[in-house]
């Protein structure tokens, strides 16, 4: 089939890279012999340079092989806040050539155990404010129980000066936790400067087993390799035009893939700076912008807008900002315009998932559209096809997006079923279903259309119905659930919960009751924010809930409520 034949594709981009055959843990000891005094991460007033953060990763890799016992293709949970000991950690375990399974910092207690036993983790990585959900999984001895907890206090290493309302109690606070069997002290453990094991892991061994949330209700691990990270990270830097000169602002989660990607990856490949947030703060990081000449910013819409939102954004000088890039939502027009016109920012939309380790599709920097996907980048092959027949769809016509590339997943982590329904063959190429309904135009352009899967996008995280659904029937009250996505202007889009309930419970529960029981059974994001209580629910013949029906009711009356209220962007 003929295919469009990118008349905007950039000058001097290539169509494919060449790839390199090393693993990350390669550049971090690259940038130290390079850069050894250059800052590699700054931290609430603290400076970690390039020598200094490989030693820290060298000697963590040391104590988990020879004194925890820690061997190749191990898997270990991260659980952090964004920080330089986040770093150090995630480098540390893939130099001991083991995989890290990043983790919500808001994931509840069953939700921990559950990454814990589906990727058969018997270590844990944790900031002591997240000890209280994962202590009850250390059970040194028993076989299905973390064995071993390293635990590191966000204010080691911080000077006196870090002292300021933009940073979060969290942050300041000394250490706190208490010697208990199994418990091992992050500073203390990296002291014993143990030497790491001779050899790096090789670029193809697993390095990172970030989950995604799945649509049978079940959280699925995707497998990546050095090598797939690294094919999305180099078409990233190659793309924005990013090099070692660049500064990051690292304020996206790390555990998730955008922040993973954009404020760590990349730069520790590049050997660049990163200016790194614990949490969001809109006034902190125009400060920061300002003052450390950032160049390079990825983050979801929802967050820009409520940056661009605040005077201190009006008040600093963003000038330096070259790169500001994102996904995960489209955002929207009249905050795209209103960024080009007042601060002179072009938003580079871009697409990719926790499958394609972030970075697929992206929009060229001088040709973008509007609320536009991108076009293919370095290396990759993206399709419409027929969702049903998976025969390929000519321009203009809708159909699920699909794709290959060397930044693809190994698969998922021991789920044979999903990998037989998410992958197939065409044109002798393995092909990803992405699950998102989209088109092309004549230019080559992706532009999303719809959802072939059920979906909440809330600020950029997935949250798939299913799983909120499985946990809402768990309420005593509860006899029937439907999940639904509800727009909202900040964060994309909220989760919305209708439940019939038992007769017994009928006038004897309020919805606030209910929100406040989920949030304290799943993290905050999956979390419905809107419950209501309907009498029944609409059933197809065969008694399948129309959820559909549901969610475009919803929109409907959301869209008319808010033409009738709205006369100005907040912006």
């Amino acid at each position: 089939m003929q295919r469009s034949p990118l008349p905007h594709w950039p000058k001097g981009v290539p169509r494919a890279l060449c790839l390199p055959q090393v693993p990350l843990t390669h550049y971090l000891q690259v940038a130290a012999e390079r850069y050894p005094n250059k800052p590699a991460v700054i931290f609430c007033g603290s400076t970690l340079s390039y020598a200094a953060l490989l030693a820290r990763v060298e000697a963590l890799a040391g104590y988990l092989t020879q004194r925890l016992g820690v061997q190749r293709g191990d898997r270990v949970l991260l659980l952090s806040q964004n920080c330089p000991q986040y770093m150090v950690a995630y480098y540390g375990v893939m130099r001991a050539g083991a995989v890290v399974v990043p983790v919500n910092a808001m994931c509840t207690r069953d939700e921990i155990r559950y990454y814990m036993q589906d990727s058969g983790a018997r270590m844990a990585m944790v900031a002591q404010e997240l000890l209280p959900q994962v202590m009850p999984l250390l059970q040194p001895g028993e076989a299905d129980a973390l064995q071993a907890v390293l635990v590191h206090a966000y204010s080691e290493g911080l000077p006196e000066q870090a002292v300021s309302d933009e940073v979060p109690d969290v942050v300041l606070a000394p250490r706190q936790w208490t010697e208990a069997s199994g418990l091992h002290g992050l500073e203390e453990a990296i002291a014993q400067a143990l030497s790491a094991p001779p050899q790096h892991p090789d670029s193809q061994d697993l390095c990172v087993l970030p989950y995604t949330s799945g649509t049978t209700g079940h959280p699925k691990g995707c497998m990546h390799t050095h090598a797939t990270v690294l094919a999305s990270n180099m078409a990233s830097q190659v793309w924005r035009g990013l090099h070692m000169d660049s500064v990051f602002l690292a304020v996206a989660p790390l555990f998730h893939m955008l922040g993973m990607q954009g404020g760590l990856n990349v730069p520790v490949t590049l050997g660049a700076t990163v200016v790194m947030l614990p949490r969001w703060h809109a006034a902190a990081a125009a400060r920061l912008i300002e003052h450390h000449r950032v160049s390079a910013w990825a983050a979801p819409p929802a967050m820009l807008i409520d940056f661009f939102s605040n005077p201190a954004a009006a008040q600093r000088d963003l000038s330096s900002l070259a790169v500001l890039s994102g996904g995960g939502a489209a955002m929207p027009e009249s905050v795209a315009n209103l960024l080009q016109e007042r601060f002179g920012i072009a938003y580079n939309e871009a697409y990719g998932m926790t499958e394609t380790a972030s970075f697929l599709l992206g929009n060229p920097l001088a040709r973008g559209k509007r609320q536009c996907l991108g076009v293919i980048t370095p290396g990759v092959d993206a399709r419409i096809v027929d969702p049903e027949t998976l025969r390929e769809l000519p321009v203009g016509e809708v159909g699920e997006l699909v794709a290959c590339g060397a930044q693809l997943m190994r698969g998922y982590w021991q789920n044979e079923p999903a990998n037989q329904t998410s992958f197939f063959e065409l044109d002798g190429q393995t092909f990803f279903r992405t699950g998102d309904l989209a088109s092309v135009d004549e230019e080559g352009y992706f532009f999303m259309r719809d959802r072939l899967k059920r979906m909440v996008n809330v600020s950029g995280f997935k949250v798939w119905p299913a799983e909120v659904e499985n946990t809402m029937y768990e309420h005593p009250a509860v006899h029937e659930a439907c999940v639904i996505a509800v727009p909202d202007a900040k964060r994309g889009e909220n989760v919305m919960a209708l439940l019939v309930l038992k007769p017994a419970f009928k006038g004897q529960l309020t919805e606030q009751a209910v929100i406040d029981w989920g949030r304290e059974r799943m993290a905050v994001y999956k979390a419905p924010r809107i419950v209501r209580f309907v009498s029944s629910l609409p059933k197809s013949s065969t008694g399948k809930i129309l959820w559909r029906q549901l969610q475009e009711a919803e929109r409907d009356s959301t869209t008319l409520a808010s033409a009738e209220t709205s006369t100005s962007h907040p912006l």
